[in-house]
C-alpha cells in the first residue's frame, strides 16, 4: 500500500513538474500565433493593364470565363503559374489571367509615385487625344504602361521629352545622356589624319507627360495627342505645330460674332513639324483682333528662338493700369541639358524673357532687357569665330 503510494505520489510531482516547464512555452507559442494572426503580410496584389479581359476557371486550351475585369482594377494573387496568374477580383470572384494582361506592385507603385511627384504642376496646356492610348511610365514604346485612356479624352500637358524612337525586335535605342558612338576595329586616330565615323543619329519621337481628370500622369505618344487650340486662329498656323495657345485679352467688337460681342487675343507658341529639337519652341506669335477688319492679324511675332516651356502669364502694372503679361525662358548660352532616363530637356543656364501687351502693342519689360539672339544670328556668331581662330 504505502509503496503504491510513494510511486503515485511521485508521478504526480513529476507531472507538476513537466508542467511548470512546457505550459510556459506553450504560452509563449499561442502568443505568438495570436500575434502572427493580428500582423499578417498583405497579400500580393496586380493590377489590370489591359483594356478589358476575362477570367477563366482554368489553364486549357477548353477554359470558361467566370468574371470581367477592366482597366486599372485591382487583383488579390492567389497562385502563380506558367504565363498565367490566378486571382480574385473585389467581388471574390476566382479565376485565371494571362500575365501580360496585369502589371505588378512595383510598376503600379512607380505609376503613383509619378502622379504624386507631378501632383501639383502646373498644365501649360490642354489635348485632346486622337486614339485609345496607354499611359507609360517612362517615354519609350517599350515601357512600362498601365492606364489605357479612350479616344477624345481631354489631358493636361506638363512636359515635353525628346527620345530615340524603338523598334519593335531591334537594338535597344542610344542611351539619351550621349548617343554611344564606337570605334570599330582598324580605324585609325585623329592623329592619323582621320576621325573615327559618326554613326547616324537615331530616329527621334516626342513624348508628352500628361494627366487626365483623375488625376492619373503618365508619358503620352504626341503623335497621338492633339494640342488644343482655338478654331479661330488654327487656320492661322503655317504650317507650324501649335505648342499651345492662351487667352490673354478680349476686344470688344460690336459687329463681332462672338458672345457678347468679346473677341478673344491669344498668345500661342509655334515649332517645326518635327520631332527631337532641342527646345520646346521656335515662335512665338499673338494674335490681336482689328476692330477695323473685323479679323484676326498678327501683333507680334518672335523668331527664330530657341524656347522652353513653361510660359507664364500674368497681370503686369502700368501707368496706364494693369495689362496682361507673359514670360517665357531661353537659354541664355548654347548649352542645353537632357535628363538621361526621361529625355526632357533644360537650358543649362535659363534667361527669363517678359512681355507686356497694352492693346494691340507688345514690348519687352522687366530687368533683363539684353537682346535676344535669334538662331540665324548665334549660327553666324558661330561662323564667324570658327573663321577667326582659322585666320
Amino acid at each position: 500500500m504505502l509503496t503504491c503510494f510513494s510511486f503515485c505520489r511521485r508521478v504526480t510531482v513529476r507531472r507538476i513538474a513537466l508542467s511548470a516547464v512546457f505550459l510556459p512555452l506553450l504560452a509563449l507559442f499561442l502568443l505568438a500565433a495570436g500575434c502572427g494572426r493580428f500582423h499578417r503580410q498583405p497579400p500580393e496584389m496586380v493590377y489590370v493593364s489591359a483594356q478589358e479581359t476575362f477570367l477563366r476557371d482554368r489553364v486549357a486550351e477548353v477554359s470558361n470565363r467566370v468574371a470581367e475585369v477592366a482597366n486599372g482594377e485591382p487583383l488579390v494573387v492567389i497562385e502563380h503559374g506558367h504565363r498565367f496568374t490566378k486571382v480574385k477580383t473585389p467581388r471574390n470572384e476566382i479565376g485565371w489571367i494571362e500575365d501580360h494582361m496585369v502589371i505588378d506592385q512595383k510598376v503600379y507603385d512607380a505609376f503613383a509615385q509619378l502622379a504624386a511627384e507631378h501632383k501639383k504642376d502646373q498644365p501649360f496646356a490642354t489635348a485632346t487625344l486622337l486614339y485609345d492610348l496607354y499611359m507609360h511610365v517612362l517615354p519609350g514604346r517599350e515601357t512600362d504602361r498601365f492606364y489605357r485612356l479612350p479616344e477624345n479624352t481631354k489631358v493636361e500637358l506638363l512636359e515635353r521629352a525628346s527620345v530615340p524612337r524603338e523598334t519593335p525586335g531591334g537594338p535597344a535605342p542610344a542611351p539619351l545622356a550621349r548617343l554611344a558612338q564606337t570605334k570599330p576595329a582598324g580605324t585609325r586616330t585623329i592623329s592619323d589624319r582621320q576621325a573615327a565615323p559618326v554613326p547616324p543619329a537615331p530616329d527621334m519621337e516626342d513624348w508628352w507627360l500628361t494627366r487626365d481628370a483623375q488625376g492619373r500622369t503618365g508619358w503620352m505618344l504626341a503623335n497621338y495627342v492633339d494640342v488644343d487650340v482655338p478654331l479661330d486662329i488654327e487656320q492661322y498656323g503655317e504650317g507650324q505645330r501649335f505648342v499651345g495657345a492662351w487667352k490673354i485679352a478680349t476686344v470688344n467688337d460690336p459687329e463681332s460674332d462672338f458672345p457678347n460681342h468679346e473677341a478673344p487675343e491669344y498668345l500661342t507658341l509655334m515649332a517645326p513639324p518635327k520631332y527631337g529639337l532641342p527646345f520646346d519652341f521656335d515662335q512665338v506669335r499673338v494674335f490681336t483682333w482689328s476692330k477695323i477688319h473685323h479679323r484676326y492679324e498678327t501683333g507680334f511675332r518672335l523668331h527664330p528662338i530657341a524656347g522652353f516651356l513653361p510660359v507664364k502669364i500674368f497681370i503686369a502694372p502700368t501707368p496706364q493700369g494693369p495689362v496682361p503679361a507673359f514670360s517665357f525662358q531661353l537659354a541664355a548660352d548654347d548649352h542645353v541639358i537632357t535628363n538621361p532616363q526621361t529625355g526632357v530637356m533644360r537650358p543649362a543656364t535659363p534667361r527669363t524673357i517678359e512681355y507686356e501687351m497694352i492693346e494691340t502693342v507688345v514690348k519687352r519689360i522687366g530687368p533683363d532687357t539684353a537682346p535676344i539672339p535669334t538662331k540665324r544670328e548665334e549660327e553666324k556668331n558661330k561662323k564667324a569665330q570658327k573663321q577667326g581662330r582659322r585666320g
